[in-house]
């Protein structure tokens, strides 16, 4: 079983198919094996690279809360790339892994050659950010306190993720026995230092004018949470597209897995293609 190392945890990973490396970033609901649909169709094109957070086994569990948050979130996709020996890689990423692709093409836009931000957004506007964190406070206590089982029913059921049970039994049915799987531990160390502890994406604003990388921007249109700064993202990003997926929440990857396939795809090509056309940002508010 493949392992790299990187600041007080191990990452494990596998990897598909050849070409051109993509690597899978995953939400805090799921973990690698959620991207399975997206690796049996990309890989034929694509080097297919996915990976388990911290605090998602087999990957190390720290039992250090100090090492856990976005940060490390982000650098872990780098280490990823470095174990790899990656120079540059495509990103997708969803929610949770979503915000750590972002942060990642912030930080370190030369490591990326084009982002899919899928579903992300939850609890970043003003609005919605106090009670955000409160929950996540309130999650985190759940799982540390009481075990997963406390928290798992409640999340699959929940009004942006029920969607999933209605279209695909089964595929819920696996969501919710990985989900059941997962660590304690591991769920509420990052749900208080990642998921409560990282700034809203207003916070990047000025970055994100400045990021020039493509991005394909994808949302459900019942991802409620996630809808308004989907729409911000679109407007200080100068080279997004934004996709919305109709009927459809948050598990965007798992619900429509053709119409997302596809939608990656078609960018991904058009990327390397060198027709995803340059854009511009919306002018900033005075």
């Amino acid at each position: 079983m493949p392992f790299i190392d990187q600041a007080g945890a191990r990452l494990h990973y596998e990897e598909t198919g050849h070409g051109y490396p993509l690597v899978f970033v995953h939400e805090f609901g799921s973990d690698a094996r959620e991207w399975e649909m997206q690796v049996r169709a990309l890989s034929r094109h694509y080097r297919c690279i996915t990976f388990n957070a911290r605090g998602y086994p087999p990957s190390g569990v720290p039992a250090d809360p100090d090492l856990y948050g976005w940060e490390f979130a982000r650098d872990d996709i780098g280490a990823v790339l470095d174990g790899l020996d990656i120079g540059r890689a495509h990103l997708v990423g969803l929610s949770m892994g979503a915000y750590a692709t972002l942060a990642f093409g912030l930080r370190y836009p030369e490591r990326a050659s084009a982002l899919v931000v899928a579903g992300c957004g939850s609890g970043a506007p003003a609005a919605h950010q106090e009670n955000f964190i409160r929950d996540s406070q309130n999650n985190a206590r759940l799982f540390l306190e009481q075990g997963v089982a406390a928290v798992a029913d409640t999340m699959g059921h929940g009004p942006t993720r029920i969607q999933l049970k209605h279209k695909d039994p089964r595929g819920w049915a696996d969501f919710m026995a990985h989900l059941r799987e997962h660590s304690a531990t591991g769920s509420g160390h990052t749900m208080a230092r990642y998921q409560a502890g990282r700034p809203s994406l207003w916070a990047f604003e000025a970055a994100l004018r400045q990021l020039h990388l493509p991005v394909l921007l994808a949302v459900g249109d019942e991802d409620e949470p996630c809808l308004e700064a989907n729409l911000y993202l679109k407007r200080q990003l100068p080279n997004a597209g934004l996709w919305v997926a109709p009927n459809t929440g948050h598990a965007i990857n798992l619900e429509e897995p053709a119409a997302f396939n596809q939608a990656v795809s078609d960018f991904l090509a058009a990327v390397g293609g060198g027709t995803w056309r340059q854009g511009f940002a919306a002018p900033a508010r005075s």
